[in-house]
């Protein structure tokens, strides 16, 4: 059974949403280079951008881990120290799935924000052999953990949804 995903926060603000269109202009740069329509940024407290990715896993050539949240917090964890990390918030375009969850966590990022849910990703995506999805909300991946990442979204879903209409047929 599909359980929505809560209401957003009272801490989102404009800049928040900013950030989250930023970084489905990721997404669609990605789409523009032959990838998967994915992007993802780490945004400091301050909301200066400290890295920024786009998912680079499509075969044949790409590496299936790169999806773009995975490879935005490796980025940002070479940068910033866990404390700064913890500051820090995931920006991206759909919902970290439970590998990309799992970096948010290891890595020490203190906030995520998203655009799309795995659940309306799986309607666009469907059966598609390069996005065989987890129903797995990365909520559930997170709370799992022995800290505490703050997890806003689905938000401005039909904006996000746009970057994968005709990609997955």
């Amino acid at each position: 059974m599909y359980l929505p995903d809560s209401i957003p926060s009272t801490t989102l603000t404009k800049r928040d949403m900013a950030l989250l269109r930023q970084s489905i202009d990721l997404a669609d740069a990605a789409r523009a280079r032959g990838r998967h329509p994915f992007g993802a940024l780490v945004a400091d407290e301050h909301g200066n951008v400290i890295a920024t990715a786009g998912n680079n896993s499509m075969p044949p050539e790409g590496d299936p881990t790169q999806h773009a949240e995975l490879a935005v917090a490796a980025q940002a964890a070479r940068l910033l120290t866990p404390e700064q990390l913890a500051r820090c918030t995931l920006y991206t375009s759909a919902e970290p799935c439970c590998m990309c969850a799992g970096a948010v966590y290891w890595c020490n990022i203190g906030r995520v924000v998203y655009a799309l849910s795995e659940h309306r990703l799986l309607e666009l995506t469907g059966d598609h052999p390069e996005n065989p999805t987890f129903s797995l909300p990365c909520r559930e991946v997170l709370m799992r953990g022995q800290r505490k990442i703050e997890v806003i979204g689905p938000l401005i879903e039909d904006d996000a949804a746009a970057s994968h209409y005709g990609f997955w047929i």
